[in-house]
């Protein structure tokens, strides 16, 4: 992806420049995912988080001020204005690497949300304009932006916004106008027409459940500390809050996407894959679409197999334990996120910062931050960058494995606490293996 000077800060290089020894990286991580997983099986006895709804009430000045109406407002207004100057640059600006509204989308909303939604919850949901516009719309209209028309059909589950993540990481990847602004704009009008006419049609249900962004976001704040109970604003435990990830159709297909997705654009980046693709450049882009596939339906069928590889009694259906157990996915996601995208994203993020007081390409300086001088620290320091890769990787999988563990003590019968367990280890040390080769082979 080129966004512009500084774009090859997105990988680390290829394997004989990195610091670190893959092999050591590769089976010291493995080791530790073990390692955890005994500790856990002669330690960890009783499900501890499901269900839990154990919190703390979050201070009262911090909930004060949260829950008064002006605080969403403001929110929605950031979002909205927010909005506008990007759409200003991505309708009236020169189709250039360095128009901002590029940046924006692959950078500051992509991979930004994350960061945001680690650190302060359900950030998309927060600042969306799509449910800005609804909410407004509605209001006009004197409709309930809530509810919509009809009620939204439950078997759909979250499918609509494993295909709206599809649909992006698919123009990320494989298409190769990523950065051709006239390909940006159909992307996001067309993503802009599906979401509010589906919000007008189910209300905000279907955005809970269809924008990928949304979904995206709401699924990495599992991890976050912040959470609501009973309407009030409180701090839990990652752990409980990740368990408390509701089980819907298509979860399993959204996390798949996500993590066969960030494993396809370590893979793509392999010498192989890259000479492979030279040879067959009439058909690159059937092969890269192929490729990505894969990618997402190799995490799909093993996570599954391992998840329903159970020794599972009584009325629990081996059918639903994919969507059970497909939570312990996410801190494995988001590990893959930070490994992959660290450097990328603070640097890169820093220039779409500077662009952005160019909206229009032409050498302005609206918000003073045109003469900003991206700070290239960490790809200065990649002895730094490439333990935290490995430790983001290393500690996703363990995270993964705790939560894997805590969901099968609360399913599972007790002599099967263990065994019951083993061919999801497989499968999350074959991840742990596999992730580390391709990041270091990249």
């Amino acid at each position: 992806m080129l966004l512009g000077p500084i774009a090859p800060a997105h990988g680390l290089g290829g394997a004989q420049d990195l610091p670190l020894p893959a092999p050591l990286a590769i089976s010291g991580g493995t080791a530790a995912l073990v390692v955890s997983f005994c500790v856990l099986a002669f330690a960890w006895r009783r499900s501890r988080y499901t269900p839990s709804r154990a919190a703390r009430p979050a201070p009262a000045w911090l909930a004060t001020v949260v829950d008064h109406p002006a605080w969403a407002v403001l929110w929605h207004m950031v979002g909205l204005v927010f909005f506008g100057w990007v759409t200003w640059a991505l309708v009236a600006g020169l189709d250039r690497a360095t128009n901002p509204a590029l940046g924006t989308f692959y950078v500051l909303v992509w991979v930004g949300l994350v960061p945001a939604s680690l650190l302060f919850g359900r950030v998309v949901r927060a600042v969306s304009p799509i449910r800005t516009l609804n909410l407004v719309l509605a209001k006009v209209l004197g409709g309930d932006p809530a509810t919509g028309l009809l009620r939204y059909p439950e078997r759909l589950g979250l499918w609509p916004a494993a295909l709206g993540l599809f649909a992006f990481v698919w123009r990320e990847l494989v298409n190769p106008h990523q950065v051709v602004l006239a390909s940006v704009r159909l992307w996001l009008a067309v993503y802009a027409a599906v979401m509010l006419l589906g919000a007008a049609v189910f209300g905000d249900t279907w955005l809970e459940r269809a924008d990928p962004f949304e979904v995206f976001s709401d699924l990495v704040a599992r991890l976050s500390v912040w959470d609501r109970v009973d309407g009030r604003l409180v701090l839990r435990s990652p752990l409980a809050h990740l368990a408390d990830t509701p089980v819907r159709p298509g979860l399993v297909g959204v996390v798949a996407v996500l993590f066969g997705s960030t494993a396809y654009d370590s893979f793509k980046e392999q010498l192989r894959w890259v000479s492979f693709l030279e040879d067959h450049r009439a058909h690159d882009q059937l092969w890269g679409l192929a490729a990505l596939v894969g990618a997402c339906l190799l995490v799909l069928l093993t996570f599954s197999l391992a998840a329903v590889l159970t020794g599972v009694e009584g009325d629990l259906r081996r059918a639903t334990l994919p969507g059970r157990f497909a939570h312990s996915v996410v801190p494995i996601i988001v590990g893959y996120m930070v490994a992959h995208y660290l450097s990328y994203f603070v640097e890169l993020s820093q220039q779409t910062i500077q662009q952005l007081s160019d909206p229009l390409v032409r050498g302005d300086d609206y918000l003073g931050t045109a003469g900003l001088t991206p700070n290239l620290w960490l790809s200065l320091h990649p002895t730094f960058l490439a333990t935290v890769k490995v430790l983001a990787v290393v500690l996703g999988h363990i995270v993964a494995v705790i939560a894997a563990h805590d969901r099968a003590i609360a399913l599972l019968p007790k002599r099967h606490h263990v065994t019951g367990q083993l061919a999801m280890l497989v499968v999350m040390v074959g991840y742990t293996g596999g992730g580390l080769w391709l990041l270091f082979g990249s």
